[in-house]
Order: structure tokens, then sequence, then C-alpha cells
């Protein structure tokens, strides 16, 4: 018996890495199993995009995204304020994938389908910031930069490696930015490079040192990486390496809370799930188990069944 009664696969066929047709092919046969009433719409644009989420979303039990972290974004904000959300599978079809690995998908294509079909039905809490929505991270400052930087043709060509040529070179031209942070009614002002604002775990495929984040905890993790050096924020871009405490550097501020603002003394643009939005000041809560997505079983991902084609990057 089916799993879901109705269901809807998105895809926009302007976007991908050139391997979108093989992509689809081990990708909706996955899904279709366990579907009974099983829809597939091509979009042509992010515009096009967004609107088919919004029309179609809150008609289906369940919606599959093949996208990257903007797609994702995108399809957030638009089913964040309707009252029938459904269940979301993201496959990893963009640069970073960063969400997707939040929740732990494959990042190999149809490893994804078979984990995120079969996976467990996970509630996932958003953050709001002023009128936007966000399921991985808030940004300002080396961040947002970063993102504004990248060259457009090297994403293209070299993929995730774009955002680390972007750090490096924005890093040499950031300035830093003094800031207030109200965190659950605890007042902090100090200096810094950049602040985050987390609900995810990952940036340009890392994970952040924030061991007790969780995108599921009803909390949002304030990371503040200060203006003494970039030595450390440099080592965290480039680390393959297990989490290390950020209460062990000075140059590291981190908290938890559900309700907080930030301004700084010049507006500073925000980066949201990778999407530049917004300006500060900015009001953010936390809004617990406002979606649900598909996470996979950690059994699966550790044991996935052996396929041929080639990795997803």
């Amino acid at each position: 018996m089916p799993r879901y009664q109705r269901g809807l696969f998105i895809y926009n066929g302007n976007a991908g890495n050139g391997e979108l047709d093989q992509n689809l092919a081990h990708i909706l046969p996955v899904l279709a199993k366990e579907i009974k009433e099983f829809q597939v719409i091509q979009t042509e644009t992010l515009e096009e995009f967004k609107e088919t989420c919004c029309d179609y979303g809150p008609e289906v039990d369940v919606l599959f995204i093949l996208g990257g972290d903007g797609t994702v974004h995108e399809c957030v904000n638009c089913l964040a304020e309707v009252e029938n959300r459904p269940v979301i599978g993201v496959l990893p079809g963009g640069t970073s994938n960063d969400f997707s690995r939040v929740l732990g998908t494959p990042q190999q294509m149809q490893q994804a389908a078979q984990a995120v079909i079969n996976g467990e039905e996970m509630s996932i809490d958003a953050g709001q910031a002023n009128e936007h929505y966000f399921v991985n991270f808030w940004g300002i400052g080396l961040v947002t930069e970063t993102s504004s930087n990248i060259d457009s043709l090297q994403k293209n060509r070299f993929g995730v490696i774009s955002y680390y040529i972007s750090a490096f070179k924005t890093m040499n031209q950031a300035d830093s930015f003094h800031f207030t942070l109200e965190i659950d009614g605890e007042r902090i002002q100090d200096e810094a490079m950049m602040v985050l604002i987390m609900n995810g775990r990952f940036i340009g495929t890392q994970q952040v040192p924030m061991p007790d984040a969780r995108p599921d905890d009803g909390l949002l993790d304030v990371l503040v990486v200060k203006n003494s050096n970039l030595t450390l924020f440099k080592e965290l871009l480039s680390m393959n390496k297990p989490w290390s405490d950020p209460k062990n550097h000075q140059e590291l501020m981190y908290r938890q809370g559900r309700d907080v603002r930030i301004d700084v003394e010049v507006e500073q643009e925000v980066d949201m799930d990778g999407e530049i939005k917004g300006t500060t000041p900015t009001h953010l809560e936390i809004l617990p188990a406002h979606f649900t997505f598909l996470a996979p079983d950690p059994a699966f991902v550790k044991n996935p069944p052996k396929v041929n084609n080639k990795e997803t990057t």
C-alpha cells in the first residue's frame, strides 16, 4: 500500500548540474512506488517554482523538492503561513545542499531518494526574521559578503569550491561592525566580523561548531565571530574534523534563545539560507515544530544500498 495518497514533485528545469535527466530517472520511480496520486511539475524560472509551490503545496500530502538551499528557502517561505502544510522531502540538487545535510540525507541522488521516501516524518523548527522565514541560518557580515561575492561562472564550474574561493577573498576585505543583541532579554554589545543565528548546522557543506544545535529543539543558536582575528574562522571553513566547542575559543561567542533582536550601527544586508533578503535591524523568533520534513533513518544512511551513478555535488 502506498505511503501517501497525494504527492507532488517540483523541479526547475533550468537549474542543476548538467545531470538532470539522469537524476530524474533515478528519483521518480523510487518516489512513485510510495505515492498513489503522483504529479510531477517542471518549472522554468525560480518565480514559477515559487508560484507552483504556493499553489499546489497545500493541496498534497507530501511535497518533494529537487534543488539547493535557495530553492528550499523559497518553498518554505511559500508554505510558512499556510494552515495545511504538506510533509516536505528534499532531494539535494544544488551546490552545497546544506539543509539536506542537516536532515542527514545522502548526497548521492538515488540513495537520497530511497532514504527520503522511506524516512521518518520529523518536526522541524523554523526561524522567523521580520517577515521572512528560514530553516537553516540567518547571517550578517562575512557570510553575506561571501554570498554576494561568489562568481556565478566559478559557481557553475567549481560548485561548492566557489564558496571557499569567495570566502577567502572576502576575508581580506571584510570590516568589523558594532552590534547590539538581545537574546531572551539578555543584552550584549560587542564588535564582530560575522553574526550567525542558526536552526541548522551546515554552511558551505561544513558543520558550524555548535555542539548543542538541533533543528527540533525549539531554540535558535547564536554564534558571533569576533573581530580579534580570522584564524579560527579560516580553520572552520576548511575543517574536516568533529566539532570543537565554541566556548573554548575567545574569538567566538555562543548563546541559545527563543527570541533574538539584533541591530548594528550601519545597516547590514541579511543572508538567509544562502539568499540575500532584508536588512537589519531584525527581530528573530523560533517557531517550534513548524514544518514536517522527511529525515532519513540513520541506519539507512550508515549502510545505504550500492548504486553505480555519480555522486551529486
